[in-house]
């Protein structure tokens, strides 16, 4: 019986003021650190990385199904294994004929690991927009610091992207 008379009761600007800084501070939620996948490759070309793990991280867990986790890293290291033999072996070529070009033999490599990184990239952003931006989720390949030297690596990260409170008005 108390539920209708809340229901019914007429509140004053004050205390609606009050109801509703308790709502906004009930649901803030703290900012979640980032998922880093590095490359676990034996391979890696100008820091990309011949192929990611598809262990999955405990921090997904209630967050992602594994399954999809492992479909995307698979689909992803699908592009890198295609892509990194015949850019080996152009690096190897250029590497040899370096002298005589000028280093210009090794522009190919660069632009095919330039293609494999945009190929990526692409694939990335169709998975973001196919199922991870609505499970509140965003992947995305950047460079990062090796943590054992100086050298720069590419790297898979999975930010969540912040939840829009849908309960309360615009």
């Amino acid at each position: 019986m108390e539920d209708f008379q809340q229901i019914d009761a007429i509140y004053s600007a004050s205390e609606i003021n009050e109801i509703d800084q308790l709502s906004t501070h009930t649901l803030e939620v703290s900012p979640q650190e980032p998922v880093i996948i590095r490359g676990s490759g034996s391979t890696t070309l100008f820091g990309l990385s011949n192929r990611f793990d598809e262990e999955f991280p405990q921090a997904l867990y209630a967050k992602l199904a594994p399954e999809e986790f492992k479909s995307t890293v698979q689909q992803i290291n699908g592009v890198l294994k295609k892509s990194l033999p015949i850019n080996i072996k152009l690096l190897i070529c250029g590497c040899l004929c370096c002298c005589c070009t000028l280093g210009c033999s090794l522009m190919p490599a660069l632009c095919l690991n330039n293609r494999t990184k945009l190929s990526v990239d692409k694939l990335i952003d169709h998975e973001n927009n196919r199922l991870y931006h609505k499970l509140g989720m965003h992947w995305r390949l950047c460079k990062q610091k090796c943590a054992s030297s100086n050298m720069l690596e590419y790297v898979l990260v999975i930010e969540f992207l912040p939840l829009v409170p849908i309960h309360r008005p615009d």
